[in-house]
C-alpha cells in the first residue's frame, strides 16, 4: 500500500479530486439541477482549481528536488486554502440570522466589469447575501458544508504530501 503513495501518485489523486469535484459542481448542480453558483461558489472553484492546476504541474514535471516539489506544494496549498477560507465564510454566512444576512449584491458579473479586482474581492467575502441561501442539501448537509469537509480532506492529503517531500520516499 505505501509504495502507490508516492509524490507523482498523490499529485495525480489531488487532480484528480479537482476533476471530479469541477464535473459535480458544473455538469450535475449547475447544468442538471440549473443551480446558479454563487460568489462565494465562483471563489471556492477558483482555489480549488488553482491547487488542481499546482498539483497537475507536479504530476506531469514529477520534480526530484525538493525546492521545485515545495514551490509546487506551496501553490496547491495556497489555492487550498483559498478554498478553505471562503468555505468556511460561506458555511458561516448560512448559519446566520435572516436579519443579519448581508443585503445581496448586483453580482458578480457586474463586480468584474465594473469594479477594480481588489475592490470585487472586498464585495464578494464582506457581502454576498445571496450566498446565504441554501438551495441544495446531501445527507442534511448544504453545498458550503460539503465544500467545506472536501476541503479540509484536501488540506489533510497536502499534508500526507508535504511529510513526503520532507522523508522522500520516492
Amino acid at each position: 500500500m505505501m509504495k502507490y503513495l508516492t509524490y507523482r501518485n498523490i499529485n495525480l489523486f489531488l487532480v484528480a479530486m479537482t476533476i471530479i469535484a469541477s464535473v459535480f459542481a458544473i455538469v450535475f448542480l449547475q447544468n442538471y439541477l440549473e443551480l446558479e453558483p454563487c460568489p462565494l461558489c465562483i471563489f471556492q472553484r477558483i482555489g480549488l482549481w488553482t491547487m488542481g492546476a499546482f498539483a497537475l504541474l507536479a504530476t506531469l514535471i514529477n520534480p526530484k528536488k525538493r525546492p521545485l516539489r515545495l514551490v509546487l506544494w506551496f501553490g496547491s496549498a495556497l489555492g487550498t486554502l483559498w478554498g478553505l477560507g471562503v468555505a468556511a465564510r460561506h458555511v458561516w454566512l448560512t448559519y446566520l440570522p435572516p436579519d443579519k444576512v448581508p443585503a445581496c449584491g448586483p453580482g458578480l458579473e457586474y463586480w468584474v466589469e465594473t469594479l477594480p479586482v481588489m475592490q470585487v474581492f472586498k464585495e464578494v467575502l464582506t457581502g454576498a447575501g445571496e450566498c446565504a441561501v441554501v438551495d441544495w442539501t446531501l445527507l442534511g448537509f448544504s453545498l458550503p458544508e460539503l465544500t467545506l469537509a472536501l476541503f479540509v480532506f484536501l488540506a489533510g492529503v497536502l499534508g500526507v504530501l508535504f511529510k513526503h517531500i520532507i522523508q522522500p520516499k520516492d
